[in-house]
């Protein structure tokens, strides 16, 4: 055998792998065209690594369809191995979440991944809200009125007060990403100007809210909140990350409070 025909066995070293640090998972939808772009700008510390999987959605947003997710949010979180040894793992979907309940879907999330912290942009929120001490809020999102008015009865549950209501009435998943980071802008200084509002949460992880928070935040004197922002957050604290992000705004520079 001549030396082109032989295959030589090198020898190798192993690591930790990526995510020395901090190893999270997304549960993202079919749909979502803005989640992965954001969360990875807000969790790109050294040795944090960021794995996701889709799981299957309607592009209508209805109560109905968002409903129906829960029946493949299992196979979702399978998809995430489980020996990847994850520290968080997220659903990223705040109506969908709203719908089929907070502890429901992390008892999903933890039946595949027993020892992850789990979270979703909805307990995220109450998190964020609770480590910046604030309960009058602004909410704005892209959704219809009765997923709208299902979310402002659960956050108003929460002991949160609702002082404010706005949506762009968007049914389409697709055409709520592509609602532009100005008219997101635009929204949140007309609503979040109220004097009786001491935050603005802008859910919908489709909607490109996080380029604008620093900026409407300066403008309007008070925290702005996303969907992918708090959830960033929250699974980055859950993670034991405890970097700022100035360009997100307030809600980076707290931590967790003891019952979040």
């Amino acid at each position: 055998m001549n030396d082109a025909q032989h295959i030589e066995t090198l020898g190798f070293a192993t690591d930790e792998g990526l995510g020395s640090n901090a190893r999270i998972g997304l549960i993202v939808l079919q749909t979502d065209q803005t989640m992965e772009h954001e969360l990875s700008g807000l969790l790109h510390d050294e040795g944090v690594a960021l794995y996701h999987a889709r799981i299957p959605n309607d592009t209508e947003v209805t109560p109905e369809t968002l409903r129906r997710m829960e029946q493949d949010l299992p196979t979702a979180a399978a998809l995430l191995p489980g020996n990847f040894g994850f520290d968080a793992i997220g659903y990223g979907c705040t109506s969908g979440t709203t719908m089929i309940g907070e502890e429901r879907v992390s008892e999903i999330l933890r039946a595949t991944h027993p020892t992850a912290r789990t979270s979703n942009p909805l307990s995220a929120c109450k998190a964020a809200l609770a480590a910046l001490r604030v309960r009058r809020i602004a909410l704005i999102t892209p959704y219809a009125p009765d997923v709208t008015r299902e979310m402002q009865d659960n956050l108003q549950a929460a002991g949160i007060e609702i002082n404010a209501v706005a949506t762009f009435d968007q049914g389409d998943d697709f055409v709520v990403a592509r609602i532009t980071s100005a008219a997101i802008r635009d929204a949140i200084l007309t609503i979040g100007a109220r004097d009786d509002c001491d935050a603005v949460f802008v859910s919908c992880t489709s909607l490109r809210a996080l380029p604008v928070i620093a900026e409407t935040e300066a403008q309007l004197g008070k925290p702005v909140l996303s969907s992918n922002q708090v959830l960033g957050w929250h699974l980055a604290r859950l993670a034991g990350l405890t970097a700022d992000r100035p360009e997100a705004g307030q809600l980076f520079k707290t931590q967790l409070v003891a019952h979040s």
